[in-house]
C-alpha cells in the first residue's frame, strides 16, 4: 500500500475515533503550556497536571515565576524527574522573557528554541497548541507509529516530522499529531499490538493478518 493510500486510511480512522482533540497539559495561558510542556520530557502528561496546579498558583507568569527561588521550583517539580535541569531552566527562561519579551512567550521556532529547556519538540507544542500555527510535534509515540504503520524509516524524530509533513495535508497536522498520540496510548502501545493487532494496523498491512501469528500466540 501507498504511503499516501495509508495517509487517507489513517486520517479517517483517526476522525471516527478522535473527532474533538482536547490538549492533554492543563493551562491557562501560552507561559504555563510553555513550562507544562518542559516539564512533560520523560514524564507523564498525568504526573505533569498534578504538579502543576502548586507550581502556578504560586506563578503562572514569567514576572511571577522569575522571583521564586530555584530551590523552591525543584520542590514543586521533582516528581516530574530532571528536576535540577527543569527547575533551572524555567527560572532562567522566565528572566529572559521578561528581560527580552516584555513578558511574553514569543511567537517563533528561533526565539523558542533559543530558551533553556525548550528544545524544537517543545516549541512545535507551543506554535501549534499555543499558537495555531501548522506544526507536527512528534513524540515518542508518533515516532513509534510512524515506524509501525511505515510511514517513515525512522533513523531520526527530525526525519519522522520530515516525512510526515509530506504525507499528510499542513491544514491537519495541529488536530492529528494529537489523534496518533492518543490512539498509541489506547490502542497501539509499545509492548501491545506488535504492529497485526490494531486497525490501523490491520489497514496499513492487511496480508499479515494471514501470514503473521501474533506473538501471544507463538509457543
Amino acid at each position: 500500500m501507498l504511503k499516501a493510500d495509508k495517509a487517507k486510511k489513517i486520517i479517517s480512522i483517526l476522525n471516527k475515533i478522535y473527532p474533538e482533540t482536547p490538549i492533554p497539559l492543563n493551562h491557562k495561558n501560552n507561559f504555563e503550556l510553555l513550562i507544562s510542556v518542559l516539564l512533560s520530557a520523560q514524564c507523564t502528561d498525568k504526573r505533569v497536571n498534578e504538579v502543576t496546579p502548586l507550581l502556578f498558583k504560586k506563578a503562572n507568569n514569567p514576572a511571577k515565576m522569575e522571583k521564586l527561588p530555584v530551590k523552591t521550583i525543584y520542590n514543586i517539580v521533582r516528581p516530574c524527574g530532571l528536576a535540577p535541569q527543569k527547575s533551572k531552566a524555567i527560572s532562567k527562561l522566565s528572566k529572559i522573557l521578561m528581560k527580552n519579551y516584555r513578558g511574553e512567550v514569543p511567537e517563533t521556532f528561533e526565539d523558542l528554541e533559543a530558551l533553556p529547556g525548550v528544545g524544537h519538540k517543545t516549541a512545535s507544542v507551543v506554535m501549534s497548541q499555543g499558537f495555531g500555527h501548522p506544526a507536527f510535534p512528534v513524540d515518542t509515540h508518533i515516532h513509534r507509529l510512524a515506524q509501525r504503520w511505515g510511514l517513515t524509516n525512522g533513523k531520526s524524530v527530525k526525519q519522522t516530522e520530515h516525512d510526515l509533513k509530506k504525507i499528510f495535508p499542513e491544514k491537519l497536522w495541529n488536530k492529528l499529531h494529537l489523534q496518533i498520540i492518543f490512539y498509541g496510548r489506547e490502542y497501539c502501545e509499545a509492548r501491545s499490538c506488535f504492529g497485526i493487532e490494531c486497525k490501523i494496523c490491520k489497514t496499513c498491512y492487511p496480508c499479515l493478518l494471514y501470514t503473521s501469528p501474533s506473538p501471544r500466540d507463538r509457543g
